[in-house]
């Protein structure tokens, strides 16, 4: 997948291009579908699949004091999309400026004269432009002036659950990390760097921890989980632990997690943690030894939830 950063470095030859365009948070089932759907319109047309996306989020410009957390930030996205088959990803720049030009001049100056369309595909509540003021009716009406076709995708389900950004936002929130992995198409993922923390995972509980220093924005619900941590190109099992040690009571919020079968320091060590399971809420104990008993109870209800995995057919 080729990213572009900005419309001035877009090609001028671009074969055939059938477009979509959306903040697409979360890259989910329903933004999924979209890109299936551009996919194969570029393939029936001997064209070019390229996904228009906004940095920053436009809701972080229009009104910051809105703005959720977002459910994955944009290195992460790239990832997701390219993993898709999406040929192109565009990323354009979101001002006030960007944000003032109306909804038929967006589709003429940039969409039309600029990337030269062929096709366009929308999600069923899309709408775009100054005011919001473009949706599908208007694309249709200038697809039929300026001669390319507009294609609708309607909302994905998965049982009677609508897939989109504001459910999985909520439930992650919540804590309920396996009902959002149903919607997202994947386990929630963080990320971030491995930091020193108050060394008491090893020498005091006899469990260590890696300490996280997290980029992302959007964090689960203070409690245990049963995770995988990416680290180097390798997958491992863990626990991983959100909120405050009330145990000691702390007053920082911290991400700690305990890696199975891994002694190596990996301190300064980029890694990624996914979600597949919440365990318990966390809760404070009366001494260190109590706590510890705890999470090896809490590492065998997880390692009997990874062979149940394993073995299930």
């Amino acid at each position: 997948m080729t990213v572009i950063c900005t419309l001035d470095n877009l090609p001028k030859d671009i074969k055939h291009p059938v477009v979509t365009i959306g903040n697409f948070d979360g890259v989910h089932w329903a933004h999924q579908a979209i890109f299936t759907r551009v996919i194969e319109r570029a393939r029936d047309i001997d064209g070019t699949s390229m996904v228009i996306t906004f940095e920053p989020h436009p809701i972080k410009v229009m009104s910051p004091e809105k703005a959720k957390p977002l459910i994955t930030l944009m290195e992460q996205k790239k990832e997701l999309v390219s993993k898709q088959g999406i040929d192109i990803l565009l990323l354009i720049q979101f001002t006030l400026e960007f944000a003032a030009i109306p909804a038929r001049y967006f589709v003429k100056d940039i969409l039309v004269d600029k990337i030269g369309i062929k096709e366009i595909v929308v999600g069923h509540d899309y709408a775009f432009g100054h005011n919001r003021e473009g949706n599908i009716d208007l694309l249709t009406e200038m697809g039929q002036e300026f001669g390319f076709k507009v294609h609708q995708v309607g909302p994905v389900y998965v049982g009677k659950s609508l897939v989109s950004s504001t459910s999985i936002r909520n439930l992650i929130m919540e804590g309920n990390v396996s009902e959002a992995r149903g919607l997202l198409g994947r386990n929630y993922q963080i990320r971030g760097k491995v930091i020193r923390g108050r060394n008491r995972g090893g020498p005091l509980l006899g469990y260590p921890t890696a300490n996280l220093k997290v980029v992302d924005e959007l964090i689960p619900k203070e409690g245990v989980y049963v995770v995988t941590v990416e680290l180097n190109g390798k997958i491992y099992q863990g626990l991983t632990n959100i909120g405050y040690n009330p145990t000691f009571k702390d007053k920082a919020l911290s991400v700690e997690t305990h890696i199975f079968d891994l002694s190596a320091d990996i301190v300064g060590e980029k890694i990624k943690i996914n979600f597949l399971s919440r365990l318990r809420d966390q809760i404070p104990f009366a001494s260190a030894r109590e706590l510890s008993e705890q999470i090896s109870r809490d590492i065998q209800e997880a390692r009997e939830l990874f062979s149940s995995e394993k073995n299930r057919p």
